[in-house]
């Protein structure tokens, strides 16, 4: 399970703390993304979901200017349309596949996050911005739309209002103003949002990392299972905990006053 872990990944520097998956962005000068980046991106969050010792994972952005400035328009200059499928079948994949990585993934926006670079930290469970950071989907401005989840994502967390005025009249929102609508649920200053999003980590990895993935499951289900279907989901996720070693650890060491030894299992 180890290989990963040496390999390089195009566009992604790759760092392991503990339980703790840090990526970095690093694609200079603004880590754009690129079709080899973004299949690069979906193969490493698989591989870490399949890293039954890794229970969090940090995205953050190379240098203290940008987190990710989104897509090379250089990829579009011709208007292929075949490569804009291809381009846009890949943003899917990758920001769906982190979307659905089983533990708790969190965005450090250290800088402009900008179109694809935003539905990145979008499709992250938590996000923490850094007080310079600025934040829009332009890509109406260059005849374009957000393909990688903004319009859905950028709708859920701040309502149709401001994804309206956002993607519709390219508006870009500071940090202050992302933390009031709920873009993000953090501001740090300068330099501190990759700590932040390290010490959250940590925080998550007190909690079972198996009821954790259950938890993400059954909240992200809110975005398409009526409520009924979210209860019952609910109470058959509950019994399911009882077949992991986990359960048993947690309920023991409460009982006997010390702190779990998590496995994952």
């Amino acid at each position: 399970m180890s290989d990963y872990r040496s390999r390089d990944w195009t566009g992604l520097k790759l760092q392991i703390d503990g339980h703790t998956a840090v990526v970095t962005l690093a694609n200079p000068p603004a880590n754009t993304w690129t079709v080899h980046s973004l299949a690069d991106l979906r193969d490493l969050v698989l591989a870490l979901n399949a890293d039954r010792d890794i229970w969090a994972l940090v995205i953050t952005g190379e240098g203290e200017k940008f987190f990710s400035a989104g897509a090379d328009l250089k990829q579009f200059a011709d208007g292929d349309k075949a490569q804009a499928r291809e381009a846009a079948r890949r943003f899917g994949e990758a920001f769906e596949t982190l979307s659905g990585f089983r533990g708790v993934s969190i965005a450090a926006i250290n800088g402009y996050a900008m179109g694809g670079g935003l539905e990145c930290a979008l499709a992250c469970d938590l996000r923490i911005a850094e007080e310079q950071a600025q934040m829009a989907l332009p890509e109406a401005s260059v005849g374009l739309l957000p393909c990688a989840g903004g319009t859905q994502n950028l709708t859920r967390l701040a309502g149709e209002g401001w994804a309206k005025r956002m993607i519709l009249l390219g508006e870009r929102i500071d940090a202050a103003t992302a933390l009031r609508i709920g873009v993000v649920e953090e501001v740090v200053g300068k330099g501190e949002a990759l700590a932040k999003a390290k010490a959250w980590a940590a925080r998550a990895g007190k909690q079972s990392p198996i009821a954790v993935a259950a938890c993400k499951q059954l909240v992200q289900t809110t975005r398409s299972q009526s409520h009924a279907a979210g209860l019952m989901t609910e109470r058959e996720l509950f019994v399911d905990l009882f077949d992991s070693a986990d359960q048993a650890e947690g309920v023991s060491a409460f009982l006997e006053k010390r702190a779990p030894q998590w496995t994952n299992r």
